[in-house]
């Protein structure tokens, strides 16, 4: 059973190697496992997670504007990183991480403020050093095309102190 008894208690390193990627992600969308600290100051939830897809939702508010007003561009950077790292988290098996190498966003238009978004991170590739992924930010109810993104994962083995 895994320590983590509150929703702003993270998963110790032992609990987070035991699971898969897959395992992990889907123990956050059913709430047993806490939610990154990010997502609430960025105000956005995961949605579905299957394996090597991811969906979240959120929607930028007034704290997310840079000094123009308008929805800062490491929120949707943010929110595409988000998405697409974490499809490549589903391929990782039990005993491995991974962290995000590069990724690269395009924004195609302004965010309204208060408007909820869906990002949607897809695997291309996951191998067993790296994953690759790309994204995208579209309107909940719009349905249009807000940004795009995609990124290189490093895909790590974890070993134990013994070197097994």
């Amino acid at each position: 059973m895994f320590s983590a008894t509150s929703p702003d208690q993270l998963p110790s390193r032992d609990e987070l190697l035991s699971m898969s990627g897959l395992e992990f992600m889907q123990r956050i969308l059913d709430g047993k496992i806490a939610r990154p600290p990010i997502s609430a100051g960025l105000n956005y939830t995961l949605d579905a997670v299957e394996t090597g897809k991811v969906v979240f939702r959120g929607t930028p508010e007034f704290a997310h504007t840079n000094p123009m007003g308008t929805v800062h561009g490491g929120w949707y950077g943010t929110l595409l990183d988000s998405c697409m790292a974490c499809a490549v988290m589903t391929t990782v098996p039990q005993g491995s991480i991974y962290t995000t190498l590069e990724y690269k966003v395009n924004l195609t238009r302004n965010l309204p403020l208060g408007m909820e978004i869906i990002a949607t991170g897809w695997v291309d590739h996951a191998g067993r050093t790296t994953g690759v992924a790309h994204g995208e930010i579209r309107g909940a109810e719009d349905g249009k095309l807000y940004a795009t993104g995609n990124t290189t994962c490093l895909i790590m083995k974890i070993v134990d102190e013994s070197g097994a």
